[in-house]
């Protein structure tokens, strides 16, 4: 009798066995790579606050190029126009204490004050008010060519849409070299200091830039080939300037190039007042 009731029990387990993969089916084996795509969370990108509180075009989302360009002009250029208009007054000033020098008549007062604040301000040494000096401030104290001036703030800038642009008011990718004083690039070497300098005025970033290339050693080429064309009475034109900032950028003579088709290729924006 117990043989038959184990051999009862054998017979159902094994029948058990044979029955169980089509009563129950496993829950299938998922792959990671078929579940849904893991979300990592990231911090959200904070937008760089300006430095200043000019108000801006956008310039970025103008996507006709023609507009891009003449909003570009239209915004910058009157500030690059007042600047020379100062310089020529400076000049004239300057002009005047040289002709009266040379007539051996004695500068008044008020005519030193005046080129004590010009001679400080392009860092003018050596003996001051002799006909030499003055005419070494000539060739410091002189106009930028605004078709120069403009292609200079388009190229650094990308046509006003650079970071410096729009958070410091760089148009001319000026440095400085006083921590703090401006914005670090983000590619920075390790081992360099400088940051891309911070304006609080388009008016001020213009002022900086003609001062850098009237003054900086590296510009003396610039001011020579000014200096000439002023002696032999011919135009101060742009591109005849260009060879004068090989400096300005690492790019060196592919920069130069690259300024005189710019120049060259927007002629029609530069004589709109």
């Amino acid at each position: 009798m117990q043989v038959n009731v184990v051999r009862v029990v054998i017979f159902i387990v094994s029948l058990w066995g044979l029955a169980y993969p089509f009563l129950y089916k496993p829950a299938p084996i998922i792959k990671p790579s078929e579940t849904t795509p893991v979300v990592i969370e990231t911090p959200p990108i904070v937008a760089e606050k300006p430095l200043h509180t000019v108000r801006l075009p956008k310039f970025s989302q103008i996507k006709e190029v023609g507009q891009k360009k003449q909003q570009f002009f239209d915004f910058i250029k009157p500030h690059i126009i007042a600047e020379n208009k100062a310089i020529q007054q400076q000049r004239a000033s300057i002009e005047i204490a040289l002709m009266m020098l040379q007539f051996d008549e004695v500068l008044t007062g008020a005519q030193t004050d005046k080129l004590n604040k010009i001679y400080d301000y392009y860092r003018l040494e050596g003996e001051r008010y002799t006909e030499e000096s003055l005419k070494v401030a000539l060739s410091h104290v002189d106009v930028i060519p605004k078709e120069l001036a403009l292609m200079q703030a388009a190229n650094e800038s990308a046509w006003g849409t650079s970071r410096f642009a729009r958070i410091g008011l760089n148009f001319f990718g000026q440095w400085c070299y006083k921590k703090g004083c401006g914005m670090v690039p983000r590619r920075r070497d390790n081992e360099a200091e400088h940051e891309v300098a911070a304006f609080q005025s388009v008016r001020a970033a213009v002022k900086s830039y003609f001062r850098n290339i009237n003054t900086h050693e590296a510009y003396q080429g610039l001011r020579v080939k000014r200096s000439e064309l002023r002696s032999n009475k011919q135009p101060v034109e742009a591109t005849a300037l260009t060879a004068g900032l090989i400096s300005y950028s690492e790019r060196g003579e592919a920069y130069v190039n690259e300024l005189n088709d710019m120049i060259r290729h927007n002629k029609a924006y530069f004589d709109e007042e």
